[in-house]
């Protein structure tokens, strides 16, 4: 998954044609760590219909605070320049499947 900071944000993801899941990340997150690898698989299978992008908060503390995001991991849809989808914490594979079947069934 590539990385957005904030510089990016407005360009990358509020102003994509097609959704965007941004995953707030940091470093020392363990829950974090678990649900990266989660989204990478989802991002191969369904790259082609949602943008997957990812955020360290540690990095870019604009962004996350804008949009307040408190706990991480937390993962937002943004669909013409809104938040469509908040997921907070990690979850399994199946679930995180189910939150996004809009998206990437569509």
């Amino acid at each position: 998954m590539d990385s957005v900071t904030d510089a990016e944000f407005d360009t990358q993801v509020l102003k994509s044609d097609k959704p965007v899941l941004v995953d707030f990340w940091a470093e020392w997150c363990g829950p974090c760590k678990q649900v990266a690898p989660i989204l990478d698989e989802i991002a191969g299978q369904h790259g082609d219909k949602i943008t997957f992008l990812k955020m360290n908060v540690d990095e870019n503390p604009v962004t996350p605070s804008s949009y307040r995001v408190t706990g991480i991991p937390t993962i937002n849809v943004y669909q013409g320049g809104e938040v469509v989808k908040s997921i907070v914490g990690a979850r399994p594979k199946a679930a995180l499947l189910n939150e996004l079947s809009d998206y990437i069934n569509a």
